[in-house]
C-alpha cells in the first residue's frame, strides 16, 4: 500500500488553521475554497469533504474564532468578584481580541449566529454565559438581560469598528474616550437593573 495522500490525511481542523493563518495574513478576502487549498497545496475537492463551499469555511471559521474569544476573556476574568471591574476587563479584553486580530473579530461579529443551528447556539449560550457573569446580571429576567447585551455590545462594537476604520481623527485619546464610554454605559447598565427590579417587585 502505498502512503497515504495530503488530500486523504486531511482533517476539518487542518482546514480551519489554514484559514484562519491565510485570513490574518490577507483579511476577509482569503476566506475561500480556493485559496485555502493553495494555502494547503492540495485540490479544492479535497476541501469539500470537510466543509460545504465557501459559506461553511466562512462559518466554521466564525465559530472558531467565537471559541478562542470566548476562552480569552474567560481567562481574564477568572477571580474576579466586583462587577465594575469583572465588566471593564471583559471590555478591555474584546477590545484588546480586536486589536490584535482585527481580521478574526470582523469575521466573528460579521457572522450572524443562528439559534436553530446546534453548534452555534450552544456559542451563542457560552457568550451570553460570560456576560452574564461579566456583568453579574443573573437576576435580570430575559427582556432586561437582552437589553443590556444590546446595547452593551453595539456600543463596544461600534467604537471598534470606527477605529479599526480609523475614523477617530480629532486630537483626542481614544483610550480615554473609551474608558469614559465604559463609565456611561455602568451607569446605564445599573439604571436598567435597577427598573427591571421595579418591575418584577
Amino acid at each position: 500500500m502505498g502512503r497515504p495522500t495530503k488530500e486523504n490525511s486531511l482533517t476539518q481542523q487542518d482546514v480551519i488553521a489554514a484559514a484562519i493563518a491565510c485570513l490574518d495574513q490577507e483579511g476577509e478576502s482569503a476566506l475561500g475554497v480556493n485559496r485555502i487549498a493553495r494555502e494547503l497545496n492540495i485540490k479544492p475537492p479535497a476541501i469539500y469533504k470537510h466543509l460545504d463551499g465557501n459559506t461553511g469555511l466562512q462559518r466554521a471559521v466564525a465559530l472558531a474564532v467565537w471559541r478562542q474569544y470566548l476562552t480569552e476573556c474567560q481567562q481574564q476574568t477568572n477571580n474576579i468578584a466586583d462587577s465594575r471591574e469583572l465588566f471593564c476587563v471583559s471590555a478591555h479584553a474584546t477590545r484588546n481580541f480586536a486589536r490584535s486580530h482585527p481580521a478574526r473579530y470582523r469575521v466573528m461579529m460579521h457572522y450572524q449566529m443562528r439559534p436553530t443551528d446546534p453548534e452555534e447556539a450552544e456559542v451563542m449560550q457560552d457568550a451570553l454565559k460570560l456576560f452574564q457573569t461579566s456583568l453579574h446580571l443573573q437576576g435580570l429576567n430575559q427582556d432586561a438581560l437582552i437589553d443590556v447585551m444590546r446595547m452593551a455590545n453595539a456600543a463596544i462594537y461600534g467604537f471598534i469598528m470606527r477605529e479599526q476604520a480609523e475614523l477617530m481623527t480629532i486630537a483626542r485619546s481614544s483610550d480615554k474616550s473609551y474608558e469614559v464610554m465604559l463609565d456611561a454605559l455602568w451607569v446605564a447598565i445599573e439604571h436598567i437593573q435597577r427598573s427591571s427590579k421595579l418591575r418584577d417587585a
